[in-house]
């Protein structure tokens, strides 16, 4: 797939964080007496127009990250059918290109969050960045919550002091589950259609990244070694099937990847390894 200059530039960052991610997520494994590491599995996309790109799913299964998925993707093609309609600037021509990385963790430990990341570049006849973060403690703690918030707000008010309320209302309303009438977790950012100036958006955009690196793994640290009962796994496990039913029947991204054609073990990464209804 040949790429312009801002979709190769969108392409290696994200490849880059995927990198430094993954590294960190393994040191975490190593302190806590574990040699698990992340399996790299690419794959390629078909398309009718040609060349559909692909990417690569990773995911890890360790002592402090019970099911970890790091993927990263480039495709390109031309929508199917109505679903064209959907998609920012692809009504009257469907061809899209889209590169992005998108990350979810499931914890071992209850009293370490699970959490969710996912940044994008996406091209039609329009160009735009989307993308956030957003922790699901099963067991919350307000120390968390306030620095994983804090963190994400700083990297916002360095571009635009306008940014955090808008995209933190944003994540609180998009990451909801109205037959529950519950939130999915503690919330987080989420923006999407970013198309103003592409090196200022997409310097936002890497900042996310970076402050995701760098506020998350300090929050697992803090917490993967303490005890927990039975009730706590119970906790977990029933947030887990919430976590579930969002993203099976409202997730935008999950419906994204099935309608382009991709990968399906990579698209539904996110579901939790075990998770209960009751």
């Amino acid at each position: 797939m040949e790429l312009d200059t801002q979709q190769a530039r969108a392409r290696a960052w994200f490849e880059e964080l995927r990198d430094r991610i993954c590294a960190e997520f393994e040191a975490i494994e190593r302190e806590a007496g574990s040699d698990a590491a992340f399996v790299y599995t690419p794959w390629d996309r078909a398309d009718a127009s040609g060349d559909g790109g692909g990417g690569v799913r990773g995911v890890m299964k360790g002592r402090v990250f019970e099911k970890v998925g790091v993927n990263v993707s480039t495709v390109g093609g031309a929508f199917e059918g109505e679903f064209a309609k959907t998609i920012h600037g692809a009504g009257d021509d469907p061809r899209f290109f889209a590169t992005g990385i998108s990350l979810v963790a499931h914890m071992a430990n209850p009293h370490v969050p699970a959490v969710h990341m996912n940044t994008r570049f996406l091209v039609t006849t329009k160009r735009w960045f989307g993308g956030g973060a957003d922790l699901n403690p099963p067991l919350p703690v307000a120390t968390d919550t306030d620095e994983f918030h804090a963190v994400l707000k700083q990297a916002c008010d360095a571009h635009d002091a306008g940014h955090y309320p808008r995209f933190k209302q944003w994540a609180d309303d998009y990451f909801y589950i109205p037959h529950r009438q519950v939130h999915r977790g503690v919330g987080g950012i989420f923006y999407d259609h970013l198309e103003g100036d592409f090196d200022a958006d997409f310097a936002f955009t890497q900042d996310v990244g970076r402050a995701f690196l760098d506020v998350y793994p300090r929050i697992v640290r803090r917490r993967m070694d303490r005890p927990f009962t039975d009730a706590d796994v119970a906790q977990q496990r029933a947030w887990r099937g919430r976590y579930a039913e969002f993203n099976l029947v409202y997730d935008r991204g999950t419906l994204f990847g099935l309608k382009t054609g991709g990968n399906i073990d990579a698209i539904l990464m996110s579901l939790p390894p075990v998770a209960t209804w009751e």
